[in-house]
């Protein structure tokens, strides 16, 4: 088993949860708003809010990035469902563009059913 750990955004949470839906995968869990940023220090938004002459974007222009506002998604899938979950994700969420998010797969060493006590791979079917 693996766990499969998306930062997505915000905006794409609606097309992510029914491509996985569709894939195979109807299971997930999603926290709420997450705040992050990469390496890069330019939030296009603010610039663009800026050059419209909008105040409150040109109070944020800093040397500093901000945070954005993202979706945390975590399924947990068969070793053999890893890829098809990666490419789903990707497939969703790519526009090519600095901020499409990160997939993250992390190895999972057991699960249990809390309703039936049961134990494995079978918990997740």
């Amino acid at each position: 088993m693996k766990e499969v750990m998306a930062v997505v955004r915000i905006n794409k949470m609606n097309e992510t949860k029914k491509a996985l839906a569709d894939a195979g995968f109807p299971s997930l869990t999603a926290t709420g708003r997450v705040l992050g940023r990469g390496k890069g220090i330019v939030d296009f938004r603010i610039i663009q809010g800026a050059a419209d002459g909008h105040e409150e974007a040109i109070s944020k222009l800093s040397e500093s990035p901000q945070l954005v506002p993202k979706r945390l998604v975590t399924l947990i899938v068969h070793d053999d469902k890893v890829d098809l979950a990666v490419k789903t994700l990707i497939k969703v969420n790519q526009s090519g563009n600095s901020g499409d998010g990160k997939i993250f797969i992390l190895p999972i060493e057991d699960s249990y059913r809390v309703r039936t006590g049961e134990r494995g791979t079978v918990t997740l079917d």
